[in-house]
């Protein structure tokens, strides 16, 4: 059995990435960015008026001065501003050539249509040209996912299709004979897939490609074929149940035949202490443990960072510091722990009632994760506890 930190490293410990292809702008939201986004313009391309007002030279903001012209956004100047003269300008617009300083219109008086006064000034709000960014400049780095910021920044420097890391495809099998589809109703001895439902839904959330490959009873060679089977077609393969210690827990011995490499198959956290992980070339197996929180629990801490590390995105999960609100104790201390918690408005740390693993019921009242680190067995109120949000 290894520690939580060892078994991260180690699904970590890879050079393995997707391929690459070009999308169009839209469809790369939660894609990951496979080149440099490099700046065709200067932005802004021009000296830009911050704000409504007058175009001058500086001299001469305690004169008396002749407008010439009136420049919208969007329009080009024409007239040169010379001494004694001011160009009404609008937010957005270029600056007119000659001019300095441009005086917010509220700071202005006019005498007649054609002249104007100021009354005082502040500073120049003149947007120097490529003061934000300049042609050839690096606006967005390779590994960056994308969301709605970035895609403004793109589509500003006219980057309409960006080259993308593909989505991990993940294949995933429910074993035992015990379940069946949600669609069924169960007999006496049987109960729903929620594992295989719940999985398809946190590889969508991690912006991966799901293959469910259904439900496999508890039967070697059907178990056999399904695995093989689906290594073959996916990036990662994650199979629920058969990892534990029964007499049809034959999950690892199967992964060891087809020649993929265990590379631990126990580790000291709870909930998921039997989750197994191995590689075959570039593929990678992962068994989870049939109680559902316990396979929620691994995907989010072991399974989510290796499809963002496959798909060009560098791994990292934030943890936030925050107080108990009450006293907490657990009985062993000896694993790492992930317990479900709510989070007060006043953002103290509450647990709730948990019956371990299978109680998936909890699942939807928590905020997140309370990190309880192996050693500690208790946290008394006010405590700085790390936190993993959902």
């Amino acid at each position: 059995m290894i520690s939580f930190n060892e078994a991260l490293n180690t699904v970590l410990d890879t050079n393995i990435r997707t391929k690459t292809e070009k999308i169009s702008l839209h469809q790369s939201i939660g894609r990951v960015l496979a080149e440099d986004i490099i700046s065709d313009i200067n932005m802004p391309p021009f000296d830009k008026a911050a704000m409504d007002g007058f175009a001058i030279q500086k001299a001469d903001i305690d004169k008396k001065l002749t407008i010439i012209e009136t420049v919208g956004a969007g329009q080009s100047p024409t007239e040169f501003v010379e001494s004694g003269t001011a160009t009404k300008i609008m937010t957005g617009a270029p600056v007119p050539k000659g001019a300095d300083f441009v005086v917010q219109v509220e700071l202005s008086e006019m005498i007649d249509e054609n002249h104007v006064r100021f009354t005082g000034h502040s500073k120049s709000n003149i947007i120097p040209v490529a003061e934000d960014v300049s042609i050839g400049g690096r606006v967005l780095h390779k590994g960056q996912k994308v969301d709605a910021r970035h895609i403004a920044v793109m589509a500003s420097v006219g980057c309409n299709k960006p080259e993308v890391y593909k989505q991990a495809k993940v294949g995933i099998i429910s074993t035992g004979s015990e379940i069946v589809e949600p669609e069924n109703t169960p007999n006496p001895s049987q109960i729903r897939n929620s594992n295989g439902h719940q999985l398809i839904a946190q590889v969508m959330q991690a912006n991966g490609l799901p293959e469910y490959f259904g439900i496999i009873e508890d039967n070697y060679q059907d178990t056999f074929n399904a695995i093989k089977k689906s290594v073959e077609l996916c990036n990662i393969l994650l199979i629920t149940g058969g990892v534990s210690m029964g007499e049809f827990d034959f999950v690892p011995k199967i992964m060891s035949e087809l020649g993929v490499n265990i590379k631990f198959d126990r580790i000291a956290v709870q909930p998921g202490k039997p989750t197994t992980f191995g590689t075959k070339e570039d593929k990678f197996v992962i068994g989870l443990p049939g109680n559902p929180v316990s396979a929620f629990v691994q995907f989010e801490i072991l399974v989510k960072p290796l499809i963002e590390k496959i798909s060009g995105h560098q791994p990292n999960e934030k943890q936030i510091k925050l107080p108990f609100g009450i006293d907490y104790r657990r009985k062993k201390d000896e694993r790492k722990a992930f317990i479900p918690i709510t989070i007060s408005d006043n953002s103290e740390v509450f647990t709730f009632e948990y019956h371990g693993s299978a109680h998936i019921y909890a699942l939807p009242k928590a905020d997140g994760l309370a990190v309880i680190p192996e050693g500690k067995k208790e946290f008394i109120k006010g405590e700085l506890v790390n936190v993993r949000l959902f």
